[in-house]
């Protein structure tokens, strides 16, 4: 299906399934101030980082530096991310050759052959991500919120699935500290991102934050 013609799609669901009501976390000046300070200090690691990390994907895998595609945040308003390449430069070509062993509307693979060598720790380390911390800069991102879901995705969300984006979508998240690549249920995703929108207070914001920090220097789900 060609770009303009799933995004027509997408745009008509929006309209059709989405609840057009922002969750208050949007309009929290204590949550923006927090992403904006927590991103300027992602960015300085990703300054501190870049050289090395650039270097290595180069060495172990032909290809960009980055890898770039376009999601759907708030209130299905489409934006595009960038992480650090960790798939071979062809990985979308290969796709049909991956077993999705997840359920629903996610993609997860333990052993995807596609994943390179540098890519295993980026992944693991959570280094790959550390782009994103400009999209939270300039507000199309927040440092918790919902995972940022795929065209190929939100073309099949329901109106219980629409919900998930009342809230920004954010770097981390119930699903982060709750598994990580260990869910593999998307309805159980859904149910996390809405838990989300029912816990959300501002210093809700700082425990996940810190759960995520435990999370990632003991490499808990991720693969």
């Amino acid at each position: 299906m060609y770009p303009k013609q799933l995004r027509s799609i997408i745009q008509s669901a929006t309209t059709r399934e989405l609840q057009f009501t922002p969750h208050i976390s949007v309009k929290s000046k204590f949550k923006r101030c927090l992403d904006i300070i927590g991103s300027l200090l992602g960015l300085l690691v990703l300054a501190i980082v870049f050289v090395p990390v650039a270097i290595a994907i180069k060495i172990d895998s032909p290809g960009p530096i980055f890898f770039t595609q376009e999601r759907y945040g708030l209130q299905g308003c489409p934006f595009v991310i960038r992480k650090f390449r960790s798939m071979v430069s062809n990985a979308e070509q290969l796709k049909s050759l991956v077993n999705n062993e997840a359920n629903g509307l996610i993609f997860k693979n333990k052993n995807d052959f596609r994943v390179t060598k540098v890519g295993q720790f980026l992944r693991r380390s959570s280094l790959d991500e550390l782009p994103q911390f400009w999209n939270v800069l300039v507000g199309e991102m927040s440092l918790v919120g919902t995972r940022p879901p795929t065209p190929d995705e939100v073309v099949h969300y329901t109106k219980r699935h629409w919900q998930r984006l009342n809230v920004k979508p954010g770097l981390t998240g119930e699903w982060q500290i709750n598994g990580r690549s260990q869910v593999t249920d998307f309805e159980q995703i859904v149910d996390l991102d809405l838990q989300y929108q029912t816990n959300w207070h501002p210093l809700y914001d700082l425990w996940l934050i810190s759960k995520t920090f435990y999370v990632i220097f003991h490499r808990i789900g991720a693969f």
